[in-house]
């Protein structure tokens, strides 16, 4: 028999993302070698059966950030995205690099149970990116047998130097405290980055590095251009939380006088690498420059919702031209990895505004938007599609569950029904990683024993920073309503 070929017959398998089928799948070294509509294929293949089974391909998370893993719960009732990042050392400060690599775990546990192959992962280390610490999160997501790109969100910025006019708003005793926070100097995080990236501890075919400027107002221009000039170097993908909250829009027109993106158009950041995350303020002219310069967007609608933040213009972005892919964004800020969950609400809130029918995300876009679009966000050319040639990355559901009982739209009923519950097996690279509702690939048990242990550590450790973050909350809830006002009524 042949080790190298599997023959997967009796499921029902979305073809090309375009329709259903009862086909047989042949996989060989990780790969669709070849979809059999007839006959029984290789007759010393290793069988996978399948019967009722709905296939189709894994869900690509295009955005995430493992560090909010060990943070979940740790995001109060009433937070915006300022709140939230001006309380980022309380939740991530102390971290080894053993937390970072137990974070990236906990994450792909969660996402391979969801139904998630692949993600795009911008995770943070304070006070700034090791070596140690990217390889921690890369060698994670390789041991759980996932693709990511694992690009280290940087930034030479605190929020409190990156909002015009933040600082002044505290008292003096506040304000002194709070200017004295900084990141190291951006050349260092970049050499930093380099040298990761030259060692790379995993092979690149399903984990490869990524560059990840955190927010454009949080990165000096140098340091952005610099970011910009290192992905062309090595062919990075770069990835960036754009327009994401009012308030960023707003300090964007006080800083450069003009958008974020025209901003970063101006400062040769946008290509086919670039991607943004949320984009929920982009314009009209925004959208243009982004497609013009063949860049993408990745719609988070979970966290969007959970701070406030806003509902993305998706059917704007996608007539423009734009690239545009689904992502969870972190478990602290999302609550949760469910891609399904993130498919499902891109679909639905783009008929909550009260627009006609034809303007709205349907099955098939969103669905398409959740794999092959953060697929090409991520730069993964063949995953994200049940074809010959693509990655055998694929999702078994279980036609008898609830969801699809009785069985009319399949697709129709995968997105607006399916959470996770009725998935039964989960394959990456031709490889089972998820059966039997346990994966494969990690210790759950252990790894909750882990999780909760530094989960108590890191709470104690960081008991004085989230005082001192809870109080700064407040002055900068109140700086960016007020700024976010005037900017609407001049």
């Amino acid at each position: 028999m042949n080790a190298r070929q599997t023959l997967i017959r009796g499921g029902l398998v979305l073809v090309e993302n375009a329709r259903f089928a009862p086909v047989s799948l042949l996989i060989e070294a990780g790969r669709i070698a070849a979809l059999i509509e007839d006959g029984d294929g290789p007759p010393d293949a290793q069988v996978i059966d399948a019967t009722g089974r709905i296939i189709i391909p894994g869900l690509v998370n295009g955005h995430t950030h493992s560090h909010g893993a060990l943070g979940r719960g740790g995001v109060a009732d009433d937070a915006t995205l300022e709140t939230f990042l001006a309380g980022a050392s309380a939740l991530n400060g102390g971290r080894t690099v053993d937390d970072l690599r137990l974070s990236a775990e906990l994450s792909a546990a969660e996402m391979i149970r969801k139904g998630c192959t692949a993600c795009f992962d911008l995770s943070v280390e304070l006070p700034g990116p090791s070596v140690a610490g990217i390889h921690a999160v890369a060698e994670a997501y390789h041991a759980a047998g996932m693709r990511a790109v694992v690009a280290p969100m940087i930034s030479d910025r605190t929020i409190y130097q990156a909002l015009p006019g933040l600082l002044e708003a505290f008292a003096p005793q506040m304000r002194a405290a709070l200017a004295a926070i900084t990141l190291p100097p951006w050349q260092d995080s970049l050499a930093t980055c380099k040298a990761a990236f030259a060692a790379w501890p995993v092979p690149m075919d399903r984990v490869r590095p990524g560059i990840g400027p955190a927010i454009p107002l949080h990165c000096s221009d140098d340091f952005l251009t610099a970011c910009a000039q290192l992905a062309d170097a090595l062919d990075l993908r770069l990835q960036t939380h754009l327009a994401e909250t009012r308030m960023q829009q707003v300090a964007a027109m006080r800083r450069y006088g003009t958008t974020l993106t025209a901003h970063l158009h101006s400062l040769g950041v946008l290509s086919a690498r670039f991607s943004g995350a949320h984009g929920v303020w982009l314009s009209a002219d925004e959208a243009a420059r982004l497609a013009g310069q063949g860049a993408g967007i990745v719609h988070n609608p979970l966290s969007n919702l959970r701070l406030g933040s806003g509902t993305a213009p998706v059917r704007a972005l996608a007539d423009a031209g734009v690239t545009l892919g689904i992502g969870t964004d972190a478990s602290n800020t999302s609550d949760g990895q469910n891609m399904f969950e993130a498919l499902r609400l891109a679909a639905t809130l783009s008929r909550a505004g009260g627009d006609p029918p034809d303007t709205w995300i349907g099955a098939l876009e969103a669905f398409r938007m959740a794999t092959e679009g953060s697929a090409r966000i991520m730069g993964l050319a063949d995953v994200g599609r049940i074809a010959p040639g693509w990655a055998a990355d694929m999702l078994f559901l279980d036609r008898d569950y609830c969801h699809y009982v009785p069985l009319r739209d399949v697709l129709s009923q995968i997105v607006f029904a399916e959470n996770g519950a009725a998935l039964r097996e989960v394959m990456i690279a031709g490889r089972i990683v998820f059966s039997d509702n346990r994966v494969l690939t990690l210790d759950e048990p252990a790894l909750a024993t882990r999780v909760r242990a530094a989960a108590a550590r890191l709470d104690a450790a960081n008991t004085d920073t989230r005082v001192m973050a809870e109080a700064a909350a407040t002055v900068v809830r109140s700086f960016c309503h007020a700024a976010c006002a005037a900017a609407s009524h001049p």
